[in-house]
């Protein structure tokens, strides 16, 4: 008995050590809010060069290994909302929908930041939306309801996360932003001066709340740019590291029910995917994945009984509908503006529309913009919700194959935590 309780514990020892050797020391997990699958054709579509036989694919397709279910505990039926996906995806636990990092009872549970934190890895988060949403909040707080924005905010002060980078200046007081300072904080309201920033911790708030739309910046690359810094900062921690990054606006312009907006955050998502997937290439003890939380809107490639879809369109906008119809919602003289604005002459029926809809308000106006691009397009919306369907899983690295097939979101968080 004494030799085989021996020989299980040196296989046990054994199994450990063949498993910390294959265990990445660095893991950067990014997040497309909303991004359902139809997401990432209508991407690939997008970014086809029409002079070229055949449809080049993206980023999306180069790292492709699986797919993800993500619906809540069955307290909310089959479809999540981000807070309760975000929370499975960072606890491995499955809650209410509105939860962050906290379970159906609302009992705190320990999230796959905290395990790095107690591992002594250097942890950080950045994306397009307040730092405080639903997403970054699940791995960085614990709170009842999603929408405790100023609670949340306060209990980033606890994480120590090294990192955040965003938007949300709205729920971070003068008071909250000078006790981050005292805890060592580089704190930051623009953008622009994250390339000052060489080593030590930062906060960097770049917008009142969520940051501008891609598509009425498309030179500005932020959310590449915030990866591209919190990459260079995390990976100075000798013990490694865990980076959230998260195109969190994909999923905003799909409530919206918006192709052009939403075809811009996709297109910075993927270059901020690039930008990771270049740092594994640097960096080969680094894991990347990639996947959503839901998919939004109902989003369809083709509608109408039609067996089409025009990305062309898309590309030729140039603003988003809610810019254009701010912008031109006053301006006496708007029909030439608009014309260039959408890249396309709108025909006698569209202009009546749109007329009617202007006189009605900037809503409105909006609204009727993104229907003429949408039939324009022939591009289909079910809800301006979420809905259940699966998600794509994307990997990269270290550790990828563990990532390949089916899962859970509760199997995401369990296998990055099996490699702290």
């Amino acid at each position: 008995m004494k030799i085989k309780s021996t020989l299980l514990a040196l296989s046990l020892c054994l199994s450990f050590a063949a498993q910390a050797d294959n265990a990445p020391k660095n893991i950067i997990f990014m997040i497309g809010d909303g991004m359902g699958p139809t997401y990432t054709t209508a991407y690939r579509f997008y970014k086809d060069d029409p002079a070229t036989k055949d449809i080049e694919t993206t980023v999306f397709d180069r790292i492709l290994v699986g797919m993800s279910r993500t619906s809540p505990a069955k307290v909310d039926g089959y479809i999540t909302d981000s807070a309760a996906a975000a929370t499975a995806m960072a606890t491995g636990v499955k809650t209410y929908n509105g939860a962050i990092g906290v379970d159906e009872h609302k009992h705190p549970v320990e999230t796959l930041f905290e395990k790095a934190k107690a591992k002594g890895k250097a942890t950080g988060v950045a994306v397009t939306s307040q730092v405080n949403h639903a997403t970054p909040a699940s791995f960085l707080a614990h709170n009842e309801y999603r929408r405790n924005y100023v609670e949340i905010a306060k209990a980033y002060l606890d994480s120590d996360a090294d990192v955040i980078l965003g938007g949300g200046q709205k729920y971070f007081s003068k008071d909250l932003v000078n006790q981050f300072k005292s805890k060592g904080y580089r704190y930051l309201d623009n953008i622009n001066k994250l390339d000052s920033v060489k080593s030590g911790k930062v906060l960097g708030l770049f917008a009142n709340v969520q940051l501008p739309w891609v598509v009425n910046e498309p030179k500005a690359h932020k959310l590449s740019q915030m990866t591209q810094k919190a990459l260079e900062l995390l990976s100075q921690d000798k013990k490694g590291f865990v980076l959230l990054v998260e195109g969190s606006l994909i999923d905003w312009a799909g409530h919206n029910n918006d192709i052009v907006t939403a075809m811009g955050e996709m297109d910075e998502f993927a270059r901020s995917i690039k930008v990771a997937e270049q740092f594994v290439k640097q960096h080969p003890d680094t894991l990347l994945v990639v996947t959503a939380d839901h998919s939004t809107g109902g989003l369809t490639v083709g509608a109408n009984g039609k067996k089409a879809w025009h990305p062309e369109v898309l590309r030729n906008v140039k603003a988003s509908p809610d810019r254009i119809a701010s912008k031109l919602n006053t301006v006496k003289k708007w029909q030439p503006e608009l014309t260039s604005l959408l890249g396309f002459e709108p025909n006698k029926h569209e202009w009546n529309a749109l007329k009617k809809a202007r006189a009605q308000g900037e809503s409105e106006f909006t609204d009727e913009i993104k229907r003429i691009i949408d039939i324009r397009s022939n591009t289909g919306w079910t809800t301006g919700s979420h809905t259940a369907m699966d998600v794509q899983v994307f990997a990269f690295g270290k550790g990828y194959k563990k990532f390949i097939g089916s899962q859970d979101n509760t199997d995401l968080a369990k296998k990055l935590e099996s490699f702290l």
